[in-house]
């Protein structure tokens, strides 16, 4: 079908991500092929302490972006964007979002970003005999309840950003199981909350008088495949203010941005992974089999058609290489150069290939935030290094690049390297790999294995959310999820795929000796208020 008549009939699928720093929307057709793209960039906000965007961010965002999407079929296609096939929303995963009956939020929206629950996922990890991190939805609910918030006794909704985004368009309060899984532990064979620590965490409410049980608050889990509604008058009003889009659209259930980023890397099978590199870093691992202990390094999440997944999560990824690169264009426009921002970093990033195999001894850590793989709660962004360090600007970018794997290195060695489990392949994905040839290298070296990079790895978690639309139209009733990504998306995509260099495996080790040891600065550092 011609493009211009695949969009006008709807022939197409819509998957929108809010993501960190930016909210994408990617349109696809059948075939999972990018037929436009709409982007809005927006950035948190740290306000007393707490990492957040308003009410009033969120919903401007999610609206500038689909009007950029308008704007971009438009110009492409001389059409105008009235409706899709199927859509789906994906967002950064975790957090809290409380809100009343009314629909009033009741509490600041906090982003997985914060780590002010230490007490509350130390408490529920010893009760579950299950890993909470800090960054869990029901971490936070417990830190409220433990610190005695009065917003609890008006709570009616509890849930993440892709959850609430979802239910604003559709009126249906529900969470794919992925991003469920960000929520609270979930049960694989069940495909549902785990039962048992459901009702243990209710005998922690029993004596507080909230009238409310866990279940009552929480949203329904999904999973992949299942229509989770229809785009309401309201919600299509509510994101097109032209009023030119129409109600109806099936939705799919709405994913985090680790179920995504599975999709997009056709990584949801067992023994197969993928490593996500952005804002925040995180590797996953699809299991063949259970982990032998409990590590508090590692979050076990699922597929979004419920496999247990094994993932190493790190906070902190690329906001402070990219506040050095802005200082880099701020020291350009003092010679009157204008740097185009994809040229500045694929220079950077390229030079950095120049540099030692372990970075000459310098050592960032761009911990904006705490950082549960290292056990802060509080970070500090730094630079160290020592009088006779090699300090030179291939050595300075290398390195960021490195720190920016380095807390998730230290989860991938535990699945790798203690846990030995089974990896048939592992595929990176995220704007850190859109300058070819770099980031693939270094993540290969960091694994010790094999790094595939799709063709479509910029796309990321909007590409990865319009295909779990897609099928819910197109594959649910005649494949598996792996199989359907397998058979009809993946089949003749083009994928490079770079093998781990020895000598860089060995340098990125030295340099995590480093990393290792000099973590007791980065914990001296968070003393500096």
């Amino acid at each position: 079908m011609e493009k211009r008549q695949c969009i006008e009939s709807g022939s197409t699928c819509l998957g929108i991500e809010l993501g960190s720093t930016r909210i994408k929307a990617v349109l696809i057709d059948r075939s999972g092929k990018v037929l436009a793209v709409g982007f809005h960039d927006w950035e948190n906000s740290l306000l007393d302490g707490i990492w957040t965007y308003s009410l009033e961010e969120i919903h401007a965002g999610l609206r500038a972006c689909y009007r950029s999407l308008k704007e971009a079929v438009e110009k492409e296609y001389g059409c105008r964007l009235r409706t899709v096939g199927a859509m789906g929303i994906s967002a950064m995963m975790h957090g809290y979002m409380a809100f009343d009956k009314e629909g009033t939020l009741l509490s600041p929206f906090q982003t997985w970003r914060n780590s002010n629950t230490e007490e509350a996922a130390d408490r529920l990890t010893a009760l579950f005999r299950f890993n909470i991190p800090l960054r869990w939805t029901i971490a936070h609910l417990y830190q409220c309840v433990l610190d005695k918030e009065e917003h609890l006794r008006q709570l009616s909704f509890v849930t993440t950003l892709a959850s609430y985004i979802h239910f604003l368009l559709t009126g249906v309060k529900c969470s794919g199981i992925g991003d469920a899984a960000g929520i609270f532990p979930i049960d694989s064979g069940a495909l549902d909350y785990d039962a048992r620590m459901v009702s243990q965490f209710d005998g922690l409410l029993s004596d507080r008088g909230y009238g409310w049980t866990l279940r009552d608050v929480l949203p329904q889990v999904l999973t992949a495949g299942t229509e989770a509604g229809k785009l309401s008058e309201a919600g299509a009003a509510f994101l097109d203010p032209e009023g030119e889009l129409r109600p109806g659209i099936p939705f799919c259930p709405p994913e985090g941005d680790a179920g995504t980023g599975m999709v997009a890397t056709n990584a949801v099978a067992p023994a197969t992974g993928n490593v996500s590199a952005g804002t925040s870093t995180f590797a996953m691992l699809v299991l063949s089999r259970g982990l032998s202990k409990l590590y508090r390094e590692i979050d076990m999440v699922t597929t979004p058609d419920g496999y247990p997944v094994a993932m190493a999560h790190a906070n902190n990824g690329t906001s402070d290489l990219n506040a050095w690169v802005g200082l880099f264009r701020e020291c350009l426009t003092l010679f009157g150069v204008q740097a185009d921002s994809t040229e500045l970093y694929g220079r950077l990033y390229r030079h950095s290939l120049e540099g030692d195999k372990d970075c000459g001894a310098l050592l960032p850590y761009g911990y904006y935030s705490g950082e549960g793989i290292t056990h802060l709660n509080e970070g500090r962004p730094l630079f160290v290094r020592k009088p006779d360090s090699a300090f030179t600007l291939s050595n300075f970018m290398r390195a960021h690049l490195y720190s920016s794997l380095g807390a998730v290195k230290l989860g991938l060695d535990i699945l790798l390297k203690e846990e030995k489990l089974p990896v048939k392949k592992l595929t990176g994905h995220g704007g850190l790999f859109k300058t070819k040839g770099v980031m693939q290298r270094y993540l290969a070296a960091a694994a010790n294995a094999p790094v595939t990079v799709m063709e479509t790895a910029s796309e990321g978690g909007p590409w990865g959310m319009a295909l779990l639309a897609a099928y819910l139209l197109y594959g649910k009733e005649r494949a598996s999820l792996s199989d359907y990504l397998e058979q009809e998306i993946f089949r003749n995509r083009v994928g490079v795929t770079e093998q781990p260099d020895p000598q860089d495996t060995a340098g990125f080790e030295r340099f995590m000796e480093d990393y290792r040891a000099g973590l007791e600065i980065e914990r001296a550092a968070t003393g500096w208020k």
